[in-house]
């Protein structure tokens, strides 16, 4: 009688299944597939008779080079051996250690659980695969610095397009580099090179901000004197037609009446140059010397 009753115990508890909200559950009849199940509480053949697998399909997993997040609970999260999966030898022959994470969904459970054998350790091998196949065809600089979302970018398309060659019904959502970092023997060089070239960088950008202080200022002075200079030329043209002009104009009139033109250029003279003498002495044509005159002149302005 107890037996019967653990019997039906058994049966019950194993009659029904809930699936997770982010889950959905793969159902194998005597082994072979019979249905892929929603979220919620479902009804199976007791007893081993349908085998369900649920496989979290809204959950973004991911997967860890060279370190390890306390508390995984996917055994091909985090690595076997960390140390190997980060040493790899940049495309000019340079060591590096390279960490980062691989986000992942699954995106077809059925080729996930049936296309390939361990899906999660082969996705480790694609991946360790792809990013040291990138990092050597870069320089160790590049991988250090400037280049660190060209790589993730690449290994991205690269990831996904061996995921989807191999039928794993994985979608790569996102490659993202950590820490990158010379081995341990040549780290106090390599940051000795890093400072020197950070060095070279700030020098450069001080010598950049000079050059857009000073450049800009000497074109300005540029231009202003060649508006200066400009002006000036025009200034004496116009000056140079202007009195050739006068010139002309007067020649007409000297032509029409010689005596009276030469009478009033003589007068015109005489108004520029005699406000610039100091004594003027005007004497008459009879006049046999002007010695004397010139005499009580010079007496007159010794007198204190």
């Amino acid at each position: 009688m107890v037996g019967a009753v653990a019997f039906f115990a058994v049966v019950a508890w194993s009659s029904y299944y809930t699936v997770p909200s982010d889950s959905v559950a793969v159902v194998q009849r005597f082994g072979k597939y019979t249905a892929e199940v929603p979220p919620g509480l479902h009804f199976k053949f007791p007893l081993g008779v349908d085998v369900v697998t649920l496989v979290p399909v809204k959950r973004q997993l991911k997967q860890e080079f060279g370190f390890t997040t306390p508390g995984a609970s996917d055994p091909f999260q985090s690595p076997v051996d960390g140390r190997r999966e980060t040493e790899m030898v940049t495309g000019d022959l340079n060591a590096a250690l390279v960490e980062w994470v691989v986000q992942y969904r699954i995106s077809e459970p059925l080729k996930f659980l049936f296309e390939v054998r361990q899906p999660g350790a082969t996705l480790r091998y694609v991946s360790e695969s792809v990013m040291r196949e990138v990092v050597g065809d870069r320089t160790v600089d590049e991988v250090i610095t400037i280049g660190r979302q060209e790589i993730e970018s690449e290994a991205l398309l690269k990831m996904q397009a061996l995921t989807t060659k191999y039928a794993m019904g994985i979608s790569i959502d996102q490659v993202q580099l950590k820490n990158i970092n010379p081995p341990e023997p040549v780290q106090a060089s390599f940051n000795e090179v890093n400072q020197a070239q950070q060095e070279k960088e700030r020098l450069i950008n001080e010598a950049r901000r000079e050059y857009n202080k000073v450049i800009p200022l000497a074109e300005g002075e540029k231009d202003q004197r060649i508006r200066e200079a400009d002006g000036y030329r025009l200034k004496r043209i116009n000056e140079a037609e202007g009195d050739a002009a006068r010139f002309t104009a007067l020649l007409a009139e000297y032509v029409k009446a010689p005596d009276v033109t030469r009478r009033r250029i003589y007068i015109e003279t005489l108004q520029d140059v005699l406000p610039g003498i100091g004594s003027k002495i005007i004497v008459d044509g009879s006049t046999a010397s002007i010695l004397p005159l010139l005499t009580l002149d010079r007496a007159r302005e010794d007198q204190p």
